[in-house]
């Protein structure tokens, strides 16, 4: 039986690997391309492909063999000119090639939110340099966010709030970029009370919104996400206003993670990533269609129905502490076994071929069934992926 459809997956990490699974649920046949051998999604697909995205000549030859119907980037680095020059020749790029090097780059993304759109963002500015830096933080004032332009899960993101850090956040925000863009973006450190993603699906028939995921970070990484967010009807809808304004201006089909910070009734634009998020890996657990069922849904043009949220749920991630290429996570019965009745539990292990500081293995999913909130199941998410031991035989 011949696929429904061919897509060449850009990028081959956690998210990579639940899409192939969604995508290939529906019968397409998927091709799984990362810069290194093994990678989660690789795993799962039909084929794979190992070369790095920012390598113009391997990305076209790529294309050029496999035909793909659709092209679906789940990483920033990528070659995002021969998105678009693949794009003219009549390829499919998701959501769009103008989507994908808007959205790469925090800049410009930033630029068509805050300039084109007209919506609430932090006071920001740019810098190349780390005397240009200092400069921007001298302009912005402290406390301030720094983050390199293209960077994913929050590498090489800080917050400087003393002027003797800059050199440091700096050197920081070079060593977690991703790409060969010098560049970062310092805006001014906003008080929220809390911030949220809203993912929003934009379909051939319309846009559609996910109930708001509240999230935590740390070093810039997501540590912990919970839906439904606890928000006010008028906050919501304000979100909602946003994320369709943005989305809409960039055109095509799938999933956005849309950020937000949201202060009171007040919410201001941060970030937008075109493609699942990983704050909504929540909804591997919460939700009737996860973000990745959704996404895979509007790239087909297939249908989808009311979003429905189960209840209060939660995601906690399960995090290495070193390196190693020798290591096995175990004491999954435990984080299996809820410690209260009324908890559904499940977990996700990436089977990611090496562990470094911080690098995120695997997510721990909780569900509240017998009443409770998603405080209750942001603790048992937490005591969940406490669990689970990465032992390191190296």
């Amino acid at each position: 039986m011949t696929a429904i459809a061919k897509i060449l997956l850009l990028g081959s990490g956690e998210l990579g690997r639940e899409f192939v699974i969604s995508a290939k649920r529906l019968g397409a046949h998927v091709v799984a391309c990362d810069s290194y051998a093994g990678a989660p999604a690789m795993q799962l697909a039909d084929e794979a492909e190992v070369f790095s995205m920012l390598d113009a000549a391997a990305l076209n030859a790529a294309i050029a063999k496999h035909k793909p119907d659709y092209i679906v980037p789940e990483i920033e680095a990528i070659r995002t000119e021969v998105l678009k020059e693949v794009e003219d020749a009549g390829f499919t790029v998701v959501p769009s090639a103008r989507a994908t090097m808007m959205t790469m780059n925090r800049d410009r993304i930033r630029e068509v939110a805050a300039q084109e759109l007209g919506l609430p963002t932090s006071t920001y500015t740019y810098a190349e340099t780390l005397d240009e830096m200092r400069a921007a933080v001298e302009q912005i004032g402290v406390p301030c966010v720094v983050k390199p332009v293209m960077s994913s899960s929050g590498k090489g993101q800080s917050i400087v709030r003393d002027a003797a850090k800059v050199d440091a956040a700096w050197d920081y925000a070079v060593a977690g970029m991703r790409g060969d863009r010098r560049r970062v973006i310092v805006e001014a450190f906003i008080p929220f009370d809390y911030e949220i993603t809203l993912l929003t699906v934009r379909t051939r028939e319309g846009v559609l919104f996910c109930p708001p995921v509240g999230h935590r970070q740390e070093r810039g990484d997501y540590q912990e996400s919970w839906q439904p967010a606890a928000m006010s009807a008028a906050a919501v809808a304000e979100a909602e206003r946003q994320a369709k304004a943005v989305v809409d201006n960039l055109g095509g089909y799938g999933i956005f993670g849309v950020e937000f910070f949201v202060l009171g009734d007040k919410v201001i634009f941060s970030e937008l990533s075109p493609r699942p998020h990983d704050t909504g890996m929540v909804t591997l657990i919460s939700q009737n269609l996860t973000e990745f069922d959704l996404h895979a849904r509007a790239i087909l043009g297939l249908p989808i129905p009311a979003i429905r949220q189960y209840g209060p749920s939660a995601s906690a991630v399960i995090l290495a502490d070193r390196n190693s290429a020798d290591f096995v996570a175990g004491g999954l019965a435990a984080a299996l076994t809820p410690e209260v009745p009324g908890i559904d539990l499940d977990l996700r292990i990436f089977n990611k071929p090496t562990t470094r500081p911080y690098r995120r293995m695997g997510v721990a999913l909780a569900r509240m069934c017998g009443g409770g909130d998603a405080d209750a199941a942001r603790a048992a998410a937490k005591a969940a992926a406490a669990k689970v031991r990465i032992s390191y035989k190296e």
